[in-house]
């Protein structure tokens, strides 16, 4: 019960302070050098006080609707017949590697071209940056 308590206190004096800074910045707004901005947060500042208060209800809501599930659950499974016990299936051994093809399709060919370029250019920069990290 103390937790509830807190957390009401947390969520009021967050309305609080939050009520106040909403109130200096009206001030502010109807000062002479006041923007819309300032309109703004006059109406921006009682939104970040009620969040607290949203939150802690959308984590009440949120906890008992898991209960209801786990409730569901529970019930279903008791009137289930346990599964039926399965074997393991053994661990599939990864594919060998299948070397490249020669292209016989145009777009398999260019395909080919753009991979040995792209391959290409890889292998440039690759060892651009070796030589630069040996100057520094």
């Amino acid at each position: 019960m103390s937790r509830v308590l807190l957390i009401v206190c947390v969520c009021v004096l967050s309305l609080l302070a939050c009520s106040a800074l909403a109130w200096w910045q009206w001030d502010r707004f109807t000062s002479v050098g006041g923007s819309y901005q300032n309109l703004g947060y006059v109406l921006q500042w009682p939104l970040f006080g009620l969040f607290p208060a949203f939150m802690f209800w959308r984590m009440r809501t949120l906890r008992a609707r898991a209960r209801a599930e786990e409730g569901r659950t529970e019930a279903t499974d008791a009137t289930r017949e346990p599964p039926a016990r399965t074997a393991v299936p053994a661990p599939r051994r990864a594919a060998a590697r299948v070397p490249a093809r020669t292209a016989r399709d145009p777009e398999d060919a260019a395909l080919a071209e753009y991979n040995a370029y792209l391959a290409e250019l890889n292998a440039r920069e690759q060892e651009e940056n070796r030589h630069g990290d040996d100057r520094a």
